[in-house]
């Protein structure tokens, strides 16, 4: 089939697009192909339309969080649901958003950058948004795009530490200004900024709504101490996506809570115009847009030899205990049991830290040979997969199939 492309290890960001071409459904793909590979299967509706869908929800700019999925397609299916603005955090990431996309708003939004990603990203590709949280890199920043010798409107937005929260990964730890120092931070950009700004994450995964109140609370204070007029509040990303046993308040309740929190913080109209709301949402947007096809190579009573792993595309099952919804695919042969058991799975190398315990529900009856198709691994999925012991081939390939398959999985 035409539309299949091979991957190894993490090659997305060197791929040419695909060319239109009909798209298969997922069973028919497992059917004809009998893969001995992983297959990532790619949604372009369902992502497509999980874009409209936070576009219109959310008060202000949306900025894909590029890391979390850079593949062509993935990024081109949220181009078609309204997607403008992206967060990237890499001269490569940046690069292929601008190639892929001359008119799209590219925001630099790691914390520590290279002097020359600063020099490339400000001269070369016409990025004017930049994120720090120290007086090292805010220097670096005015050095790096003043040594260009390219006007433009400079961009600066510090980066708010925040106590630990309430997400299921908290990312408090790496990056981020103490309130003292962001709000001395934000005097010392201001002189600099056609457009100053704070912000600020609440964690990966984060179930609360109430958490972007509160960082806003937080952020509120920050800008009262530092005493001067700011046009950006990035209020991060962290949204979260249903798994199974996992219940998620309605993306409404986050908006409405994002809203009163904006309102809240009382903030006056500057020079540059009125100030203005940014979101960095990754997971949110492209989990359920993505799935993992793997095939079962061996049964060990309620554990399962797969050929992808820790290593591969199920990193987040492994360390972090992920649990995905997932169905069997047999092709021919007996049907399946319709008694579900949990199962846990061993990935394909060596090393027996190479396991995702699960539960993960399937037919009690699978067996070597059967193929095991994996949700909700459209964020941080095939973009995580790495070469070790060898096992670095998969597949790729955008599917019919809308998110219903999904659900029905998640209802077992």
């Amino acid at each position: 089939m035409s539309q299949l492309r091979v991957r190894s290890a993490v090659s997305p960001l060197r791929r040419q697009p695909a060319a239109e071409v009909p798209l298969p459904r997922v069973d028919a793909l497992i059917a004809d192909l009998r893969p001995q590979d992983p297959v990532h299967c790619l949604r372009p509706a369902t992502l497509a339309a999980t874009a409209r869908d936070f576009v219109a929800a959310f008060p202000g700019d949306t900025l894909y969080a590029v890391k979390c999925n850079p593949d062509p397609a993935v990024l081109r299916a949220l181009w078609r649901g309204g997607i403008r603005h992206f967060d990237c955090a890499s001269p490569n990431e940046i690069a292929l958003v601008r190639t892929m996309f001359p008119a799209a708003t590219i925001h630099y939004m790691h914390p520590i950058k290279a002097r020359a990603a600063i020099r490339e990203a400000w001269a070369r590709h016409e990025v004017r948004d930049f994120v720090l949280d120290s007086t090292d890199e805010l220097a670096k920043i005015l050095a790096e795009t003043a040594a260009t010798g390219i006007a433009g409107a400079l961009g600066l937005v510090v980066r708010l530490a925040l106590p630990k929260g309430e997400a299921v990964l908290d990312l408090s730890g790496k990056f981020g200004a103490e309130p003292a120092a962001a709000a001395a931070l934000l005097r010392a950009a201001r002189p600099h900024a056609a457009r100053l700004g704070i912000a600020f994450h609440v964690g990966s995964q984060c179930l609360e709504p109430l958490s972007w109140r509160r960082a806003m609370d937080i952020a509120a204070e920050v800008i009262d101490a530092a005493g001067v007029p700011i046009e950006i509040v990035d209020v991060g990303g962290g949204f979260p996506v249903a798994y199974p046993d996992v219940k998620v308040p309605a993306l409404g309740a986050f908006m409405a809570e994002i809203e009163d929190g904006f309102e809240r913080m009382n903030l006056v109209q500057g020079d540059a115009g009125a100030p203005r709301l940014w979101a960095e949402p990754g997971r949110a947007l492209v989990a359920a847009g993505g799935s993992v096809v793997v095939q079962v190579q061996a049964r060990r009573d309620a554990m399962l030899y797969v050929n992808d792993g820790v290593y591969g595309s199920l990193a987040d099952a492994g360390a972090l205990g992920f649990r995905y919804p997932a169905r069997l695919i047999r092709p021919d042969g007996a049907a399946p049991s319709t008694t579900l058991r949990g199962f846990g799975f061993f990935g394909p190398t060596c090393d027996s830290a190479d396991v995702m315990r699960g539960p993960f529900f399937l037919p009690e009856d699978v067996a070597e040979g059967d193929w095991i198709e994996i949700f909700q691994l459209g964020a941080y999925g095939a973009c995580l997969r790495t070469g070790f012991n060898g096992f670095d081939r998969a597949r790729i390939v955008e599917v019919e199939d809308d998110a219903l398959t999904s659900a029905r999985a998640r209802a077992a």
